[in-house]
């Protein structure tokens, strides 16, 4: 049973869950760091193993048990409660696994979970490039490319948990296949996969290359603009956001194709869809996942309503 109500109080550990490592943080509800762990991700990954080990990693991160409530992040979508990891991409064996019930029922603390680029958008919202904003969207260009909605401060997950997929709107109706069974969407355009699918090298070779002047690469850097802004506009006349945060891998290569991306979005935006818009880099890196799964668990337990 999820447990309810605030918890006196006010550390909280933060889990980022992923394919090859677990990244843990101790906050206070400040948001500074007290104390920050990384292990490795059992293989194979099953839930059992993934729990054992977090739950090891938990111990070693809070021995004095300071901590009152946990959030974790999930490579995938967890249902509209944040009790069930509904499908964890790259995780062996996960399907509706009722981790917080699991973690709870271990460490007698309250646990919530997110989507990973959820609790990313809620990292960056709380102590990074997205503080100064009540709505904004994030989005995480790596491998694949995720999304968070934020509004009015807090995050949007739909009906279901699933809401905010935002790498999976259609840019090409007849476009690459993607893994969603969609076509053409917009990670198909702007993630790292898409760099290696069409230019056979990895973005930071390209982008060195850019940089050299090669014509090609600037060329194929504006033409990621090009994608990138049409994907933005659809979600700015639909979310109105102050900002948009940038994060993941390819974000690094920001100066090449932020340019390409304004023009889109000054031509394909109305001028009262994007009043005061701003597109920030994120600012936390890696650790964005465990900062904003903190921020969830304090968000949940641990703050008191006005």
């Amino acid at each position: 049973m999820a447990m309810q109500g605030v918890v006196n109080g006010s550390q909280v550990i933060g889990v980022d869950l992923g394919g090859t490592a677990i990244k843990l943080g101790r906050y206070g509800e400040s948001g500074d760091c007290l104390d920050q762990l990384r292990v490795d991700t059992p293989q194979p990954s099953t839930p059992e193993a993934v729990l054992a080990a977090m739950l090891q990693a938990i111990d070693q991160l809070d021995p004095d048990r300071q901590a009152r409530a946990i959030g974790i992040g999930t490579p995938g979508p967890a249902c509209a409660e944040g009790r069930v990891a509904r499908v964890a991409i790259n995780l062996a064996g996960w399907q509706d696994v009722p981790l917080a019930d699991w973690v709870e029922a271990k460490t007698g603390l309250p646990t919530v979970l997110a989507n990973d680029a959820n609790c990313a958008g809620l990292g960056e919202a709380w102590l990074g490039a997205g503080g100064n904003f009540r709505d904004l969207i994030m989005l995480t260009l790596g491998t694949g490319v995720g999304g968070a909605v934020i509004l009015n401060g807090e995050l949007f997950v739909g009906r279901t948990g699933a809401a905010g997929e935002l790498g999976l709107i259609t840019l090409n109706p007849d476009g690459p296949p993607c893994n969603s069974g969609n076509r053409g969407s917009l990670e198909q355009y702007c993630s790292v996969q898409a760099v290696r699918r069409e230019r056979g090298c990895e973005p930071g070779k390209l982008a060195a290359q850019a940089l050299a002047g090669d014509p090609d690469a600037i060329a194929y850097w504006q033409q990621y603009g090009r994608a990138l802004g049409a994907g933005l506009a659809s979600l700015i006349y639909v979310l109105t956001p102050e900002a948009i945060i940038l994060g993941g891998g390819m974000s690094a290569g920001a100066d090449l194709f932020l340019p390409t991306v304004w023009r889109e979005i000054e031509q394909r935006v109305l001028p009262t869809s994007r009043e005061g818009l701003q597109i920030l880099t994120a600012q936390l890196g890696n650790q964005a996942g465990v900062v904003g799964a903190a921020r969830l668990a304090l968000k949940r337990f641990c703050e008191r309503s006005a």
